[in-house]
């Protein structure tokens, strides 16, 4: 089985050096480089083409916000997962709407942080439980009680109430659950609306449910 080949980004250099070592000592995955700045980051992205960019988000020079949405246009190859000490929801936002597949504190274990490059490069999605924990709180009760608001993107108002429990952090079953559905229907207004907003994830759709205002802050 091919190593998991990632690039790792972050001012402290303890935090680099611990996460080069801890990374190193997992099967499976192999540290190609490490960066003290977004910009250093950035370069080592376009020269090694790593499969994932493990970056924190305050970095001089270009932050990991920017590198991100960098990363995600010039390098599509590469995924991205966030791991820093920021979890305020402008933060979190930020870097699902950059296009960060995955959104992890540093408290996170190696295991974790595993599973995360891990999942990233599969092309799906990872939240850490208080950042997935916040967003369901600043989320509650919005699919029930708020009034169906005027469709983004051509959305049908059943598909905005599909995003909205998406953005709850409910599962298909859930929501199937929810709204007395199918699975199956519940997998194809999901497969619809995410055409129709042009969303690769359900990370993204949590984005943008916010910013089309379809949940509470």
């Amino acid at each position: 089985m091919t190593a998991l080949r990632v690039v790792l980004a972050d001012d402290q250099t303890v935090v680099r050096e611990g996460l080069t070592t801890l990374l190193g000592l997992l099967p499976g995955i192999e540290v190609v480089g490490a960066a003290a700045d977004g910009e250093q980051a950035l370069e080592l992205v376009a020269r090694l083409q790593p499969d994932v960019l493990l970056v924190d988000l305050r970095m001089p020079r270009t932050d990991g916000v920017a590198a991100t949405t960098r990363v995600r246009a010039e390098h599509p190859g590469t995924e991205v997962v966030v791991l820093t000490t920021y979890t305020d929801d402008e933060s979190v936002l930020a870097a699902l709407r950059a296009g960060a597949r995955g959104f992890l504190t540093k408290d996170a274990d190696a295991e974790a942080i595993a599973r995360a490059l891990h999942a990233a490069a599969a092309g799906q999605s990872t939240l850490d439980g208080e950042v997935q924990r916040r967003l369901v709180e600043a989320a509650a009760g919005g699919p029930s009680r708020r009034p169906a608001a005027e469709p983004a993107d051509g959305l049908t108002p059943r598909e905005v109430d599909v995003l909205r429990l998406i953005a709850a952090g409910l599962s298909n079953t859930e929501i199937a659950r929810r709204l007395v559905v199918s699975e199956a229907t519940v997998k194809t207004h999901v497969n619809h609306l995410f055409a129709k907003a042009g969303l690769r994830d359900r990370a993204q759709a949590v984005a943008y449910a916010y910013r089309a205002g379809l949940v509470a802050d």
